[in-house]
Formats: structure tokens, C-alpha cells, sequence
């Protein structure tokens, strides 16, 4: 089974450490949810993931192979980021067209026809350079480069950002459809969580360049909690349990748990726990 993984990964801009001896695995036909604050370190962990951007310090392996400046490796890799319209000396002039024929020439199982009918699907056009196109369209490219690339882990930045109710419901849908029907592997950071909560297998959160969590997702859901009530009785319920998201209304109070292997809330006591949604949970340990 595919396995990307790094080990120990430190990134340092300007000596500020970005990643902090970070380490994890990204297994084969699973889809993973990445989440975290702007500036927590996504895109720059992804990035080295797919050898766009080279640790300070650490290893990135694919199978047990480097996949920095390693060929083999990164046939199997695709990283689709967010598309700017702006380039370096201006205005980005590529057009959509030019864009895509570039990705045919670095994906090696690049898939044609499969590009052709979503590009039909969104409604793409083409002939028009970046710099012309909507949040919502530069954010199609992202997806038809991403799904077309074939690629045995995919990689998506954002993928979402600008498109309207209906073209996420098509992207999620078209993510499905190509997981179930090849089994490959894909990342998703995202900031629009709970619509994107029942696709994901596996959940990362990223917090100020550490990993919190790295967990199946239902089975992280299972045993979080909001409990509630009067003060005296929440504390008591929650006794030796970590608290987050503590919340003081009058005498009453509210919290996030998570309860580890064998805890549970104390019974005996009048509070009421509610099953706590990925975005507020992510919310409760990330404020």
C-alpha cells in the first residue's frame, strides 16, 4: 500500500519556524480533510509534501523513496493550488487553454477526455487568460488539473474558494465519484468545513505549525461532546476531563470535551451533551 510520509519536518522562513519537527502519513484510498487557521502552516506542509518547497529540516518519502527531485516519485504526486491572477510582472496572460496543455505535459497519466467533459461541466472557457477568469472559475481550473492528473495522491489547496452552492455540490460529488472508482488518495484543505465533513475519511487539524489531531473522522465525532448546564454541575460532571470552548452565562456553563479511552461525563449530575459538529469542535480547539 502507498504510503507518503514525512518525518520530523522543521520549515523556517526568515528564522521563524513555520513547522515545528512535524511528522505524518498520508496512507493509499483514503480522503483526508486538512484544517486550520490561515497562517497555521497548510499550504506550506502541503507544498513540501509534494517536493514545491524544500524542508529546513527532515525527510519526505513516498514508498520509502525521496520525493525531492525524484521523478518516479512525483508521477504519482499533484499538488493543485490556489491560481493567482496576478504573476510577478503583472497580470497572469496564460490562458486556461495553455494552462491545461502544460499539466498534460507534466502528468504523465494525464487524463484528455476526462479534462474535456469537466471543463463541458463547468462551463470553462478556455480561451481566456487567468487574469480574466472569476475566483469561482480559477478555482474550476484547480479542479480539472487535480481530477484529470490521475495522480495516485492529489493534492487540493482551496479548492472551493469563489465557487457558488452548486458547483461545490458538483466538486464533492465529481471527488466521490473518482474515489470510489479508482481508489486513489486525496487531500483537501479547505476553510468551508461542515459541507465537507461527510467526505472526509480522516481529519488533520493544523494548529500554529503542529499537528492536534489526526484521526478517523466519525470516530473523533463519537466521542466529542458540548455539555451544559448550571456551573457546579458541569464541573462536576466533567471532573479530570480537559475542557475547551469554556463559555460562562450567569451561573451556567458551557464546554467541549473529548473523552479519551474509558473516560465518560460523571452521571448523577443535571447538564445536557449534544454531539458537537467537525466545524465547532475544530472551532473548540482552535479558537
Amino acid at each position: 500500500m502507498m504510503q507518503l510520509v514525512c518525518e520530523n519536518i522543521c520549515k523556517e522562513y526568515k528564522k521563524k519556524e513555520v513547522l515545528h519537527n512535524l511528522s505524518l502519513t498520508i496512507e493509499e484510498g483514503k480522503i483526508y480533510g486538512l484544517i486550520g487557521r490561515n497562517g497555521a502552516g497548510k499550504t506550506t506542509l502541503l507544498s513540501i509534501l509534494t517536493a514545491q518547497n524544500p524542508a529546513s529540516s527532515g525527510t519526505v518519502t513516498l514508498d520509502g523513496e525521496p520525493v525531492w527531485e525524484n521523478a518516479k516519485a512525483l508521477e504519482n504526486l499533484c499538488f493543485s493550488r490556489e491560481l493567482n491572477s496576478m504573476g510577478v510582472l503583472g497580470p497572469n496572460t496564460i490562458k486556461v487553454k495553455e494552462y491545461l496543455k502544460m499539466a498534460e505535459t507534466y502528468y504523465p497519466n494525464w487524463d484528455k477526455e476526462y479534462a474535456k467533459q469537466l471543463i463541458d461541466l463547468f462551463g470553462l472557457d478556455i480561451k481566456k487568460k487567468v487574469s480574466k477568469l472569476s475566483k469561482g472559475m480559477m478555482s474550476m481550473v484547480t479542479i480539472v488539473i487535480a481530477l484529470a492528473s490521475k495522480a495516485k495522491i492529489t493534492i487540493l489547496d482551496e479548492p472551493v474558494a469563489g465557487l457558488d452552492v452548486v458547483a461545490r455540490e458538483d466538486f464533492y460529488r465529481l471527488l466521490i465519484e473518482e474515489h470510489a472508482a479508482t481508489g486513489r488518495t486525496f487531500v483537501i484543505s479547505t476553510h468551508i468545513i461542515e459541507e465537507a465533513a461527510n467526505v472526509f475519511e480522516e481529519v488533520i487539524f493544523l494548529k500554529d505549525g503542529d499537528i492536534l489531531i489526526k484521526e478517523q473522522t466519525d470516530e473523533l465525532l463519537e466521542r466529542s461532546f458540548h455539555v451544559s448546564g448550571l456551573e457546579e454541575d458541569v464541573k462536576a460532571a466533567t471532573e479530570g476531563l480537559t475542557l475547551h470552548h469554556i463559555e460562562h452565562i450567569g451561573r451556567s456553563l458551557s464546554a467541549t470535551v473529548m473523552l479519551e479511552n474509558g473516560q465518560e461525563l460523571k452521571s448523577g449530575y443535571d447538564v445536557t451533551s449534544q454531539p458537537v459538529s467537525l466545524q465547532n469542535l475544530f472551532v473548540a480547539l482552535c479558537e
